[in-house]
């Protein structure tokens, strides 16, 4: 059954893999994303740099009243080009205060593939969350891109 709203009734722990497991991830995916990013309002591209880390970028691709469409990337300097890894898009529905994941693309990896689609929601959400946590451990905070030199990046 792909609504299982039991441990929402009953107040028991979420069920991981469950559709209000994933509900719930969607939440603190939320509230970690504002910490890194509090006002979306402020710019189209904005970057993250810490020192001793891998710049961290965000695009917005689209706004619209209750939803915003964007993508989150590191950017990797290699000989002659940039990598841009892990590439996830992201959902953000402002009235529901929750992040889905559109798509994640791990060039490394590939892309997650699962039969189900509510387990290959869940792997690229919880992916997001981790991901998320980590940014916020190495002190991620994203500023407006005016406010360094344009013409020394090429972001997508």
């Amino acid at each position: 059954m792909l609504v299982e709203l039991d441990s929402v009734r009953t107040g028991n722990a979420i069920e991981p893999h469950s559709f209000s497991g994933l509900m719930d991830l969607y939440e603190h995916n939320y509230m970690r994303l504002r910490k890194i990013v509090p006002d979306l309002s402020i710019a189209d591209q904005m970057i993250s740099s810490v020192p001793g880390h891998a710049d961290l970028y965000l695009s917005v691709k689209l706004r619209c009243k209750y939803t915003t469409m964007l993508s989150m990337t590191y950017r990797f300097e290699r000989p002659g080009f940039y990598l841009f890894e892990p590439d996830l898009h992201l959902k953000i529905y402002h009235d529901a205060r929750l992040v889905e994941v559109e798509h994640l693309i791990k060039r490394q990896q590939g892309i997650v593939h699962t039969d189900h689609l509510l387990e290959h929601k869940w792997t690229m959400n919880r992916f997001l969350f981790k991901w998320l946590g980590f940014c916020l451990y190495q002190g991620h905070f994203f500023h407006p891109m005016n406010a360094i030199k344009k013409n020394t990046i090429n972001f997508k």
